[in-house]
């Protein structure tokens, strides 16, 4: 794990524990089981939907792209403000609209398969 992923066990102390696990070149950022941000390139993004997006485009904050064969692939991750690495508060407060926003998703999975 890089030194960057295993630094945010502390950034996000006040939101509680969380763990990392490899994937797609980089992390998956994972509380009680459940991904709400990805570190991709040294850079944390965490997860929205509907209901957080806007917190994130006020920011001006860029969402998370990859190329595949040659088109641009945008996933349901945006860049995390910097301010968060400097205030635990911040933080926990992100990681907890990003964490809702991973339940919500959740919900709406389990939905679709009843």
């Amino acid at each position: 794990m890089s030194e960057y992923t295993d630094s945010l066990r502390d950034v996000f102390e006040l939101f509680g524990p969380i763990t990392a696990r490899r994937m797609f070149g980089g992390h998956g950022i994972y509380h009680d089981g459940l991904m709400f941000a990805l570190v991709a390139d040294d850079t944390l993004y965490l997860k929205v939907d509907a209901h957080n997006l806007g917190d994130f485009e006020r920011e001006g904050l860029e969402p998370f792209a990859y190329d595949k064969g040659g088109r641009v692939v945008q996933m349901s991750y945006y860049q995390a403000p910097e301010e968060l690495f400097e205030d635990r508060e911040l933080a926990a407060a992100w990681a907890r609209r990003s964490f809702e926003a991973a339940l919500r998703v959740q919900a709406g999975k389990r939905k679709t398969k009843s």
